[in-house]
């Protein structure tokens, strides 16, 4: 098993890519059905990532009726590549959603929500660690985000495959996760 970055990376993207729509669907809803269990409900503001489909990522719409049902304020977000930050949207009924060039589902418009509203981000990554360090697209943008949010809120990781013992590159702006969740289980870091 690889252990740096961009070795996992194409593990992980390689490993996705192989799972069909009904994997995902089914993958996507046992996440969600282990992320009723966590003791993360008595929060307001949720920041979910609209999965992009092409790159076979969790379907977040099962947490987006989790989140709805239980009343909460959810939060999205759309991402500049320029200054690789993401800004954060309300999602409401009026919202409308676009794909980006890269396929990324952002709202077109919105209320804006400061990072520091939001106390519970749901983190896409490839791949993490028994440590709770995460492998995303190497783009930076959820290091950026998460060192803007405030230290107690909860970062959730969210995969389909279990854990890799460790991740050898690791960097110090890498901001860790405190839980993350898959099929079959949830991690706690």
């Amino acid at each position: 098993m690889p252990t740096n970055k961009k070795e996992l990376r194409l593990h992980y993207k390689n490993l996705r890519a192989a799972l069909s729509e009904s994997d995902i669907e089914e993958k996507s809803l046992a996440v969600t059905n282990n992320l009723i269990q966590m003791p993360i409900w008595d929060k307001t503001y949720y920041h979910v990532f609209l999965p992009i489909v092409e790159q076979k990522e969790i379907d977040t719409e099962f947490i987006l009726h989790l989140l709805s049902g239980k009343d909460k304020e959810i939060v999205i977000s759309k991402s500049d590549f320029e200054t690789r930050e993401m800004s954060h949207f309300l999602l409401t009924d009026n919202t409308k959603i676009k794909k980006n060039e890269y396929n990324i589902p952002e709202p077109v418009n919105g209320l804006p929500v400061p990072t520091e509203n939001i106390e519970v981000v749901f983190v896409p990554l490839l791949a993490f660690d028994v440590f709770g360090n995460r492998i995303g697209y190497g783009k930076g943008f959820y290091d950026k985000f998460l060192a803007n949010c405030k230290s107690e809120t909860i970062k959730i990781g969210l995969s389909f495959f279990e854990s890799v013992d460790q991740i050898d590159d690791v960097f110090e702006s890498d901001i860790k996760l405190d839980y993350c969740v898959t099929p079959l289980k949830i991690y706690t870091f």
